[in-house]
């Protein structure tokens, strides 16, 4: 029996839990399942690649946090479309999605909770836990995202753990040269790069203060940041505040990040939570070194010494120690690196991602 699956998220952003759900809807048999992606709020460039694969997009146009019209629009369209399965990615999709589809007699209803999320309030709490007693379950892409929500009373046994899935890797269409000349860098200096939004979870404050720290040890480096985000203008300021600003570099959005990032040596991460990095990841499989906060989702992906180093977060003087000692041994950092490529094709291939999901889908319309 082919089992029809709404995948309900809050916009198709160049977030992780976007890149992960198309990268679901995409992979799905189609002879088993029919999958149908619903964006709550906004659209944005995932949505091409759902398209361009023949997956059917609907939008509900959410204009505020509290949109009664939104709801009553979405619960209309889960009638008309009848889905066997919805499953609802992040807050506000896990919220509006599984509460509109137990209005409108929905078999099957999973949510998906994707990071440690300190920023939710005593309510938001409240309704994650009212929401998971009335529906079949959660899945969760870390162990440190499943933690926190327990501690936050979330009955663990509810979660299904599928860690994310990443693509296979496919070499750089560009040479050292072209890559540096993307980033208006010197091809003769050593690259340290990070990927993320520009705002308050992803530390860089702390990060732009290190690369100052090691811009005074050693004169062979660059910072190169890739990202948009609230806090762009205010890092900026701070980045010209500090002597070493000439070789720290904001690139704004790309769509050639998997281009840039083979031509660096070292990507940091200093997100002060997570839960699984998409973008470490993807360094990982190409063959960069990693350096991250010694935070739970991090700590999933890295072993400290084997596949990568930890520092403790926001210690900017252990990180530059760290990038520093490792800039200077390249046996060290390629063999980190080749361990990290192992653990990735073990562990995080696209396949076992989607084959996971397949499996938890089909068990929870058989226990029904």
């Amino acid at each position: 029996m082919k089992l029809r699956v709404c995948l309900i998220i809050p916009t198709l952003d160049q977030g992780g839990a976007e890149k992960q759900i198309t990268l679901l809807a995409r992979g799905l048999d189609r002879n088993k399942f029919e999958v149908i992606v619903i964006v709550l709020t906004r659209t944005g460039p995932r949505e091409q690649e759902l398209l361009d694969s023949g997956i059917a997009v609907h939008h509900i146009n959410k204009r505020s946090k509290l949109d009664p019209f939104a709801w009553l629009r979405l619960r209309k369209l889960l009638k008309q479309l009848k889905p066997d399965i919805v499953h609802a990615w992040l807050f506000a999709a896990n919220a509006y999605g599984r509460s509109a589809a137990m209005s409108a007699g929905v078999p099957v209803i999973l949510g998906s909770e994707r990071s440690v999320d300190p920023w939710k309030n005593a309510l938001q709490f409240w309704i994650d836990r009212f929401l998971l007693k009335r529906t079949q379950g959660l899945t969760a892409n870390s162990r440190g995202t499943i933690d926190f929500y327990q501690k936050h009373g979330l009955d663990s046994k509810r979660f299904q753990l599928i860690p994310n899935g990443i693509e296979p890797i496919t070499p750089s269409r560009l040479s050292r040269a072209e890559a540096c000349e993307k980033m208006g860098v010197s091809v003769e200096r050593k690259i340290i790069i990070s990927v993320g939004r520009l705002w308050a979870q992803k530390g860089y404050k702390d990060l732009l203060w290190a690369a100052e720290l090691l811009r005074v040890m050693r004169e062979d480096i660059c910072y190169v940041i890739v990202g948009e985000g609230p806090d762009r203008e205010r890092l900026e300021l701070y980045r010209d505040n500090i002597r070493g600003a000439s070789q720290i570099f904001f690139l704004g959005h790309r769509t050639d990040v998997a281009d840039l990032l083979p031509h660096c040596e070292i990507l940091w991460n200093g997100s002060l939570y997570e839960g699984q990095s998409n973008v470490i990841l993807e360094a990982m499989q190409c063959g960069l070194a990693v350096i991250a906060s010694d935070i739970p989702g991090n700590q999933e992906l890295i072993q400290h010494e084997h596949t990568g180093l930890l520092y403790p977060l926001g210690n900017v003087n252990d990180l530059t120690r760290l990038t520093n000692t490792l800039l200077n041994d390249d046996s060290r950092r390629k063999a980190m690196t080749t361990n990290a490529q192992q653990h990735i094709v073990r562990e995080h291939s696209v396949e076992q991602m989607i084959s996971r999901h397949s499996a938890y889908y089909r068990a929870k319309v058989t226990d029904r």
